[in-house]
């Protein structure tokens, strides 16, 4: 409500926050408070500290632990050269002892599934996403960009992306695409039907042959 009126020059989130909490403790006092003597120098051995033992916190929680601010955490973040990822903070380029423990994780699995195999042991679930011609949804779509422009910026932001192209699929998916090009549906019953005469038209070697596959991939 504060961005629809001010617009750029509303105060941020975190300072609503603030603000809220000290008048929540009885603290109606609005004159700025400036704070004393030098901001508190921390070294980086202590932040890398605190992400190996926790690498899921976040700025807030690392600047709470040093006793420092939260723009100090961001910066040297940054210098690091640490981001996000799935909500764990790794190096944006991998360091040699990280990339020493990856060959040696994926060597192990190798040497593990020659020794004695398991990959047919593992059992994963995931999806597939095919186009879905809707003529109504369009019509709603658009009618909602010309009255609610708001909602068309809000809805073409990515919200939340996640990889789907993982090996464990490429093998399954790659031939039912294969088979589903000029395939037209109408009703839900005719696509079930298709993919359960699909699945029922692949012999056990089909699906053995993508799993002997997965070391390559």
């Amino acid at each position: 409500m504060l961005s629809n009126i001010y617009g750029e020059a509303a105060i941020s989130e975190r300072m609503c926050r603030e603000w809220f909490q000290r008048f929540k403790n009885g603290d109606f006092d609005v004159e700025d408070r400036h704070s004393g003597g030098r901001e508190k120098v921390f070294e980086d051995a202590e932040l890398e500290a605190l992400l190996d033992q926790d690498s899921c916190q976040n700025q807030e929680e690392l600047a709470r632990s040093l006793g420092v601010t939260q723009q100090a955490i961001s910066k040297r973040l940054k210098v690091m050269g640490m981001i996000q990822k799935q909500e764990n903070w790794v190096p944006y380029e991998l360091k040699p002892r990280n990339v020493e423990r990856h060959l040696f994780t994926c060597e192990q699995l190798l040497e593990r599934q020659r020794r004695k195999e398991f990959l047919h042991r593992i059992v994963t679930g995931d999806e597939k996403w095919d186009h879905c011609n809707n003529p109504k949804r369009r019509k709603l779509s658009r009618a909602l960009k010309d009255k609610r422009p708001q909602y068309n910026e809000r809805h073409d932001k990515v919200i939340l992306q996640h990889d789907n192209a993982r090996p464990h699929v490429y093998h399954l998916f790659r031939s039912m695409a294969h088979g589903l090009a000029d395939q037209y549906f109408r009703p839900y019953e005719e696509v079930k039907n298709w993919i359960d005469s699909w699945i029922v038209s692949k012999d056990d070697q089909f699906f053995r042959r993508g799993i002997r596959t997965l070391p390559e991939r």
